[in-house]
């Protein structure tokens, strides 16, 4: 079984960037379809960003061009890269694996998921 940790999180002031990193100390991630979702207070989680095995990415339509992801294959990592952040972004940023080949935000098909990482922006 995987144990995704989250990390990067943290306040920034609007307009600025955060790299969130999603990693499992014991297994490799490279066969696994990862996928970044968030949940703000009183709403439901969403898909931010996924990357499959093969490395194809997919974006939530509002979030591409602002946010990228992608895999760390030395390191067992993947990252978001978050740009132009917003007080909108504010939430718990959560990773979670599956082992499915096209890359979604199907909550069902992800079968495991870290604990999260709190991101605020705030002026």
């Amino acid at each position: 079984q995987l144990q995704l940790v989250e990390s990067g999180g943290g306040l920034v002031q609007p307009g600025g960037s955060l790299r969130l990193s999603c990693t499992d100390s014991g297994k490799t991630l490279d066969y696994y379809t990862i996928g970044w979702f968030r949940q703000a207070p009183g709403k439901e989680r969403e898909g931010i960003s996924c990357i499959s095995s093969d490395d194809n990415t997919h974006y939530e339509g509002t979030m591409k061009g602002r946010f990228t992801i992608s895999r760390d294959k030395v390191n067992n990592t993947v990252h978001l890269q978050m740009n132009s952040l917003e007080p909108e972004d504010t939430a718990v940023y959560y990773c979670a694996a599956g082992l499915f080949r096209l890359c979604g935000f199907l909550k069902y098909e992800y079968d495991y998921w870290g604990r999260g990482t709190q991101v605020t922006v705030s002026s």
